[in-house]
């Protein structure tokens, strides 16, 4: 089980193996530096078309988090060409449907609809892109949309409220430490001209990368963002520099408080993700270990923790391997009733110990590796989601053709290596604890 707080914004893994070898990829770069992805697939006459620019909340400073989600916002009040929300009407009216979401890593813009529409998609994008209009009377009105968001799915949410706690302790130095909506006190005091000034130091095409997959010729796709985006002039773009976290030197613990009638925890453990996709070899690892431990009925935790003794109402874990940043592996659990959290935590951590002493059979190993990758066959069947693969991909920075390469990294991982993860890694001076302490009273329905 992974929390519900955790933004699918990087796609698992095992989700990319699925789609390995799906199509025929293309690729060049316009000479204002904008990259050019496209990927064949011509089962239905419809396409998925995102811009993705590498620009998330990581890139925030402290006093303005929260700017990258709000400028996601404003993309959508419209240019001199195109103002108000005609973007969208023009979508909607050609049948198709747009959206946008933020990450640490990255934003990003994508529309799915029929592929002779693809022309009219691009021009709105190039349009937006070179052309927004970041009004202040209609920066206002958003943000008390974002702060409203913030309370709906944040503060009137204990476990996201725990989960954005817990991740403000568990990181030092990196900006992953905030939350991506911002904090409450950044939104109240965001101006018009703090978004303005994101969009001028990211919002170019030499950060910026278009994906596009289904019934298409790659020519043509080429032809188009030439077109409408090969005019607009590249910008120079800040210098990034290094945020390493530093090692953490003993347990953190953190406790929130808030509605509900049970305990909830979560247990983070700092992680290597993966930055050589062919060198690296233990966050492959560490994606079987959360595989082995999670992601189907035969899962050690549910099955031992849930079902067999009861002590949890549900137990999981999960790990993001993809990610510009630090990496964690979470552990989350709800304790049964007459249990409680602190019982949960040591029997949690007794499942690790477990794999870290003895390790895992064979047997168990090979039916992960097929349960998990077969879990996420029917993904080949969306064009959207191959296109949130390859931009993905290429946004933190790796092959954004490194599928075939990621699912035999996966095959090869071998039970000792599941093992030696398993010790390095799950230590207490590697360890962050959330705790959620119920009050009572009624939990408000889930805004995620």
């Amino acid at each position: 089980m992974k929390p519900k707080f955790l933004l699918p914004a990087a796609a698992c893994l095992w989700a990319l193996t699925a789609n390995a070898g799906q199509g025929d990829l293309h690729e060049r770069s316009l000479d204002n530096g904008m990259r050019v992805i496209v990927m064949e697939d011509h089962r239905a006459p419809t396409v998925a078309s995102m811009v993705w620019y590498r620009a998330g909340s990581m890139d925030e400073s402290a006093g303005t988090t929260g700017v990258a989600h709000v400028l996601e916002h404003m993309m959508f009040k419209g240019t001199a060409a195109n103002p108000g929300d005609t973007f969208s009407r023009t979508i909607a009216a050609a049948g198709g449907r747009d959206n946008a979401f933020t990450s640490k890593d990255y934003t990003a813009y994508f529309q799915q609809l029929h592929k002779s529409r693809l022309p009219k998609a691009l021009e709105l994008e190039a349009d937006r892109m070179h052309n927004l209009v970041l009004s202040d009377e209609e920066f206002a009105k958003e943000i008390r949309v974002v702060m409203e968001e913030r309370r709906l799915r944040t503060e009137d949410q204990p476990r996201a409220l725990l989960f954005e706690q817990m991740m403000a302790v568990a990181y030092t130095n990196s900006p992953y430490k905030w939350p991506i909506v911002g904090w409450m006190n950044d939104l109240e005091n965001m101006t018009a001209e703090d978004a303005r000034q994101w969009y001028q130091r990211w919002y170019t095409p030499n950060n910026a990368a278009l994906v596009v997959v289904g019934d298409v010729a790659p020519a043509e796709v080429f032809e188009l963002a030439q077109r409408h985006f090969g005019p607009i002039p590249p910008r120079a773009l800040p210098v990034r520099k290094p945020q390493a976290e530093p090692p953490q030197r003993g347990i953190k613990r953190v406790k929130v408080k808030g509605p509900g009638e049970l305990p909830y925890l979560v247990l983070g453990w700092h992680a290597p993700v993966i930055r050589d996709v062919a060198a690296d070899w233990e966050p492959y690892a560490l994606q079987v270990l959360a595989g082995v431990l999670d992601g189907s009925d035969a899962a050690r935790l549910d099955n031992r923790l849930v079902k067999q003794e009861r002590l949890a109402v549900s137990a999981g874990a999960s790990f993001d391997a993809i990610n510009r940043g630090p990496g964690m592996f979470f552990m989350d659990a709800v304790p049964a009733p007459g249990h409680d959290a602190d019982e949960l935590e040591r029997e949690l951590r007794a499942e690790i110990r477990k794999v870290a002493e003895q390790g895992v059979e064979e047997g168990e190993l090979q039916r992960v590796k097929a349960q998990v990758i077969a879990s996420q066959v029917f993904q080949r069947d969306s064009m959207f989601y191959q296109a949130m693969q390859i931009g993905m991909l290429h946004t933190v920075g790796l092959p954004f053709d490194a599928g075939d390469a990621l699912a035999r990294k996966l095959r090869e991982v071998t039970a000792e290596q599941v093992r030696e993860v398993a010790r390095r890694y799950f230590t207490d001076d590697n360890l962050t604890v959330g705790v959620l302490e119920p009050q009572g009273g009624t939990r408000k329905a889930s805004g995620n």
